[in-house]
């Protein structure tokens, strides 16, 4: 599949891997409380990036990607709360949200490269594809 040569969804899987490394400092008891969330929100950029890629809509595919970036938000809220209350390695946590950075940059990126070429498409631009 085409996403999984994409340099954003290698960065999200990134991410993802370092989450789960990271999560592992944590305290037993939240084995099942902010632990399943942060892991959860990690997964879920990568996996909203890849089906979103395999949507037919453009529309579809600017959701997917949308909803990506706001987990990505939400798994960086959750890494700065938990480093902020010594759940993990500040050093860590500050390594993840660098990586989750460059990954929340592409998206954004993205998204606004989808937005101006379908305002292209609306002023009686063609697009080949």
């Amino acid at each position: 599949m085409y996403y999984q040569q994409t340099e954003v969804w290698k960065r999200a899987m990134q991410v993802a891997r370092e989450v789960y490394r990271v999560v592992a400092f944590m305290p037993a008891e939240e084995r099942f409380a902010a632990r399943p969330q942060i892991t959860r929100a990690a997964v879920s950029i990568a996996c909203n990036i890849a089906e979103g890629w395999t949507r037919e809509s453009s529309r579809e595919k600017a959701q997917f990607l949308a909803i990506a970036q706001g987990s990505a938000a939400e798994l960086d809220t959750l890494l700065i709360l938990g480093a902020d209350v010594g759940w993990m390695p500040p050093d860590e946590v500050a390594n993840v949200r660098r990586l989750l950075d460059e990954v929340s940059r592409m998206l954004t990126t993205m998204r606004r490269n989808r937005r101006v070429a379908g305002k292209s498409l609306g002023q009686g631009g063609s697009r080949n594809a």
